[in-house]
């Protein structure tokens, strides 16, 4: 061997040596020790596949939904929050927020109030209704988010002349079920998979459904008037399609909880469904009653009762020239188209009200009168009457 060979050994193992202590002074500063950091570095690298396969497996890995979900900022569970994500933002920009029709969470508080009631009378049963969230969503997004097996109700607002969706979950079908048809309490509902709704449970779950739209028609009564008519229950959202995939909606969704047992159900509203109540929908909402007031009308009225208003008896009308008013003088008679049994024109403003015939009563001159504005006997006097005397009573002719 040449002293050159020697020599580059020499060098090799001088490099070897300087990176091996400069690599152990970084570990040493790390707080490790260096055969334990080179041993765990071997151990893993013997664990690594070293073939293709496993590296091209490694690059080439399928995502799943959850993964996919969450790169594009969608989360079927949590459809409808407040807090959006990535593309969702985006694609959401063009919904129409909930939050722009004020009065339509007034309804659906009235609504879980109104359910509240009639379900424990249905159920006979202890029964609580929540409104879990009310919010925005397009259709197409709704139909893919619905956990199933559910049945879905299509129903029609008559007077709108549009459909919505009613969506009931399994928990609270087997709920219901069970609670109709004497199920003990205090045991969990037994739940049956991979098999169709039964006829009977469908026709309870219907019952339920058609108590809940008599609900809703009396909450939007104050808006306007309403009629909700089952039109057919669906058990696939491919066959409950009531408006094209990219329209907005608003969902509203419900907890029902009877005792230890209980479940959801989601109304679903096209903005298209509630467009003829739109601008009832954007009002402010001033009070605790809205719509009608009847203790205040029924003031108004009282008070327009006694209101007082000046009434004038109107003999003739003629027409002059100025000229021969500036000249009138004391004393002069002016001379009036009208008879002793000619009508005179009662008037309250620019309105003509009553015609009558003048007349004396008394010391006072008085008109009786020809007709009346209510049917009803007619008290009139010119002047300030003496006594109750002078008040001329005519018996109204209509």
């Amino acid at each position: 061997m040449s002293e050159t060979d020697n020599d580059e050994d020499d060098d090799g193992e001088d490099l070897t040596a300087d990176w091996g202590a400069a690599l152990q002074e970084q570990v040493e500063g790390e707080g490790g020790t260096f055969d334990e950091d080179v041993a765990a570095q071997w151990a893993s690298m013997m664990d690594e596949p070293d073939d293709e396969d496993g590296s091209r497996g490694a690059t080439e890995r399928v995502l799943n939904q959850e993964e996919i979900d969450g790169l594009l900022g969608f989360d079927p569970n949590e459809l409808g929050e407040s807090e959006q994500r990535g593309i969702e933002s985006i694609v959401n920009s063009a919904l129409v927020s909930y939050e722009r029709l004020p009065m339509l969470e007034i309804v659906f508080d009235r609504l879980v109030r109104l359910m509240t009631t009639s379900l424990r009378t249905f159920t006979s049963d202890n029964v609580e209704v929540s409104l879990d969230n009310i919010s925005s969503i397009r259709f197409e997004d709704y139909l893919n988010s619905i956990p199933l097996p559910a049945i879905l109700s299509v129903f029609k607002a008559v007077e709108w002349d549009n459909f919505g969706l009613l969506t009931v979950d399994s928990n609270l079908i087997y709920s219901i079920v069970d609670i109709l048809l004497g199920g003990r309490r205090g045991v969990n509902s037994m739940r049956v998979e991979g098999r169709p709704y039964t006829t009977i449970e469908t026709m309870l779950v219907e019952r339920m459904i058609q108590v809940i739209l008599s609900d809703a028609r009396v909450a939007f009564e104050p808006i306007g008037s309403v009629n909700f008519k089952i039109d057919r229950l669906e058990t696939n959202p491919r066959f409950a399609a009531i408006s094209r995939p990219q329209n907005a909606a608003i969902l509203v969704k419900l907890r029902i909880d009877m005792e230890d047992r209980g479940g959801h159900i989601e109304l679903m509203l096209p903005y298209a469904t509630l467009e003829p109540i739109r601008h009832l929908l954007m009002q402010g909402f001033m009070g605790e009653k809205f719509g009608r007031d009847s203790i205040w009308e029924d003031h108004l009225a009282s008070e327009i009762w006694r209101s007082e208003i000046e009434v004038e008896a109107v003999l003739d009308e003629f027409e002059m020239r100025l000229g021969d008013v500036m000249n009138f003088e004391v004393g002069q008679t002016l001379m009036l188209n009208v008879g002793e049994k000619s009508d005179i024109v009662l008037r309250c403003g620019e309105v003509n009200l009553l015609t009558g015939k003048m007349g004396r009563k008394a010391d006072h001159i008085a008109i009786s009168l020809n007709n009346n504005l209510a049917g009803r006997t007619t008290e009139f006097s010119l002047g300030e009457p003496n006594d109750e005397d002078d008040v001329l009573q005519v018996e109204g002719v209509n």
